[in-house]
């Protein structure tokens, strides 16, 4: 699916995605810098019922969020990392295949490590407030 959205309706599409993901549990977030993964990541833990604050993990690697309902959700920044070892050493792993939501932002860094059935969202600025989305 493709769809393309404004700043202002970025919790819509982050719903969309959580709604069209149904079982998955793994998300791969592609994009460029400043295309907006970490907004659209914040979003989304909305939409998905996050009730901690939500902030960038680049210098903590994992962030750890829970839900209103009890569940756990990891936000992950691979972008300080140089390979799937060094993920592994971070125990990027034991997130990825704990059952939990994983949100990872700069996925090819370490592409070795996730589950066959991650869902890849790659997201493209088209303008300053016009993103594109597709999964």
């Amino acid at each position: 699916m493709e769809l393309s959205f404004s700043l202002g309706k970025i919790q819509e599409t982050a719903k969309t995605l959580l709604d069209a993901a149904k079982d998955h549990k793994v998300f791969a977030f592609h994009g460029q810098m400043g295309a907006g993964k970490t907004t659209f990541i914040s979003a989304f833990c909305k939409a998905a019922g996050v009730t901690d604050t939500v902030g960038s993990p680049t210098f903590s690697i994992i962030n750890e969020y829970n839900t209103s309902d009890g569940r756990i959700v990891y936000h992950i920044d691979l972008y300080r990392l140089k390979s799937n070892q060094e993920a592994v050493a971070a125990g990027i792993e034991d997130c990825l295949y704990s059952g939990n939501t994983c949100l990872v932002e700069w996925p090819e860094i370490a592409p070795g490590i996730f589950p066959d059935d991650t869902l890849h969202v790659h997201i493209t600025a088209i303008s300053e407030e016009i993103r594109k989305i597709a999964w």
